[in-house]
């Protein structure tokens, strides 16, 4: 125990004021990431904003304290985790056509089962991650320092209301009223096919995207980008498009540049960043080996040491019981889909053997570079590839579910990974003000039931309103999902619809010489910059249009850390982050919002006004955003 835990009185925790803002929090959060995720492939943390919307909340009760503050953050983060492991697999059943709409009782079930799961796959690895290897956990140490700055709580509630306001307004402005298009882009052919491609996305959620995950990142992001679409697409427009019939069929028939870069990029350059995300999900597993048999090894010989509160986890006798009683719903559930006890029982075993090791991956890898940075993809790419091989061999080709069933049991997985960093950040900062594990752990699970609660209905109705996947004729406003889309072409490409495994074994080779430098990023600037290949991976995978804002945001967040003042770093570094949630959350809610009206009247222009203007107006609006995030993110306390 730290000197400051020992001189802190323990205070109410489990109160039913914070159990309950902590539910409602959840639910409203992981709604905002679903959108989010759907619309951009990336998620990101959610505590620090619910942090403060608890304690301008709570500050309305005459007996409010950090530890309950702490308690509600918990709960909100652990939805909002859960909607990353949600939309990343789930939206592949309905883009495979298995699923028509999302079923309440299997999303729960899967979503439930997977969050649990990652709560208590999770429990033996605290003490060994955060307290004897002592990672940084960034998100986690930013919401300690958020919630001990609360002394001020409606100031920087303001600022996340005044962000998320801005944030509506502006996707309000753009893809309700239609002022203006959501992308600026140019394309030409250079030479007979070459194809030169610019575009940026006038979307305030991805600069600050940007802003949170930092320069490093944000550069890494569109890296991958530039991989995919200033080096990869145009040699294979100028050299292969001969090679593919529909392609070559395309460019005679005179399809503009930016439609056959698109089409290229979709059938063949993002299955590099496939053959990265497998590299990097397997290099993640390599390089914590030691610490995950130690913390495993800890944990399960580990007794309940009575002493401080602060080193109280959930006993391990329950964590082993409550797992084996949730895999038989789980077994259940697989012989429900493929009506073969054994093969039911292969993924099953498969589910709980990936399942632990990449909760461990990424509650290792969320103390290295964030939750927001999270190996999901590649965690659950891995996981999908090998169970619809494995279903290949008991099944053949000829069966009809296999590549859904290889999606059910990697959506199993993917919620159990997502939770399993978010709540190592979670108890990260518990562990700084002094909050029992126990109670933060029984909080973990009460966040991941209440974001189970409304995920189908939101999924549902952003269907319904924009459609999910490749944008088409009646809906082409849809939400791209790009990583359920991968996860969806990987499970349908082993069952025979054939992937372009010539370009995932070159992405696998991007992935080990993205490794290499990494290697020597970390002698060279000593830790300072690092290359992780999962973050490369994502930028080859996204369209570069997405890669684009993402990049200005980390600019904004590098710029900004060199104007503040000493005597203002922390306030404003604070203020920063809580301008970039807001805008997030605004956007994202008025996304879900903007749903209903279409759902009702089934027209997608239902309050678009008869006035279009350029899409450089959208990508003004958006510099005025950035400025103000900027302005935000350098101003004192003052």
């Amino acid at each position: 125990m730290n000197d400051e835990q020992q001189a802190r009185p323990l205070l109410p925790q489990l109160t039913v004021k914070a159990i309950a803002l902590g539910v409602v929090l959840s639910a409203v959060l992981a709604g905002a990431n679903a959108y989010l995720g759907l619309f951009a492939g990336l998620t990101v943390s959610a505590s620090i904003p619910a942090a403060v919307i608890s304690m301008a909340v709570l500050k309305l009760f005459r007996d409010s304290n950090i530890l309950e503050n702490n308690i509600v953050q918990t709960a909100a983060s652990a939805g909002e985790a859960l909607a990353a492991g949600v939309i990343f697999t789930l939206p592949a059943l309905v883009i495979l056509n298995y699923w028509d709409v999302f079923d309440y009782a299997w999303v729960a079930m899967i979503a439930g089962l997977g969050g649990l799961l990652g709560v208590l796959f999770t429990v033996p690895l605290r003490r060994t991650l955060i307290v004897d290897l002592k990672l940084a956990y960034p998100e986690g140490r930013a919401t300690a320092e958020v919630l001990k700055v609360g002394e001020a709580p409606a100031r920087g509630a303001k600022l996340l209301a005044l962000a998320a306001v801005t944030g509506a307004l502006v996707k309000l402005a753009e893809t309700g009223f239609r002022l203006w298009s959501s992308t600026a882009q140019a394309a030409t052919y250079v030479g007979q096919n070459t194809i030169a491609y610019v575009g940026a996305n006038s979307s305030p959620a991805l600069i600050s995207v940007g802003y949170i995950v930092g320069l490093n990142i944000a550069v890494l992001v569109f890296i991958g980008g530039a991989i995919s679409w200033y080096i990869a697409i145009p040699i294979y427009s100028a050299f292969f498009l001969e090679s593919d019939p529909a392609l070559a069929a395309a460019r005679a028939e005179g399809i503009p540049a930016a439609d056959l870069a698109f089409a290229i990029w979709t059938s063949k350059i993002r299955y590099l960043g496939v053959g990265a995300m497998l590299v990097g999900g397997i290099w993640a597993l390599i390089s914590m080996r030691g610490s995950l048999f130690s913390g495993i090894r800890d944990g399960l010989a580990r007794r309940a040491e009575g002493a401080a509160h602060t080193e109280q986890d959930t006993p391990m006798r329950w964590v082993m019981t409550l797992v084996a009683v949730l895999v038989i719903p789980i077994l259940a559930l697989y012989y429900s889909i493929v009506g073969t006890v054994g093969v039911a029982l292969a993924m099953t075993a498969v589910m709980v053997v990936a399942g632990f090791l990449f909760s461990s991956v990424a509650a290792y890898m969320a103390g290295l570079v964030g939750s927001s940075n999270n190996p999901v993809s590649g965690i659950t790419i891995a996981t999908i590839l090998f169970t619809s091989l494995l279903l290949l061999f008991l099944m053949g080709e000829s069966a009809g579910v296999g590549a859904a069933a290889a999606i059910m049991v990697g959506a199993v997985v993917c919620c159990a990974a997502a939770i399993g960093g978010d709540n190592l950040q979670d108890l990260k900062a518990g562990y700084i003000v002094g909050a029992t594990p126990w109670r933060q752990q029984f909080m973990q699970a009460v966040g991941v039931i209440s974001a189970v609660l409304v995920m189908a209905p939101i999924l549902n109705l952003m269907l319904a309103a924009y459609g999910i996947g490749p944008p088409t004729a009646e809906q082409p406003n849809s939400l791209l999902a790009p990583q359920a889309t991968l996860m969806a072409s990987v499970a349908e490409g082993v069952f025979g619809a054939g992937l372009p495994w010539g370009m995932v074994g070159l992405g696998a080779l991007i992935g080990v010489a993205i490794i290499g430098l990494d290697r020597y990023l970390v002698q060279a600037t000593q830790g300072a910059w690092r290359a992780p290949v999962l973050a490369v991976a994502v930028g080859i995978y996204l369209p570069l249009e997405l890669s684009v804002p993402i990049l200005a945001g980390g600019l904004i967040a590098h710029f900004a850390a060199r104007r503040r003042s000493p005597e203002s770093r922390d306030w404003s570094a604070r203020n920063g982050l809580l301008f970039a949630a807001g805008l997030i959350t605004g956007e994202a809610l008025i996304g879900i919002l903007m749903a209903i009206p279409i759902v009702v009247t089934g027209n997608p222009d239902v309050i678009a006004v008869p006035i279009t203007m350029p899409s450089v107006v959208g990508l003004l609006v958006v510099a005025l955003v950035a400025l103000a995030l900027y302005r935000t993110a350098t101003q004192g306390s003052d």
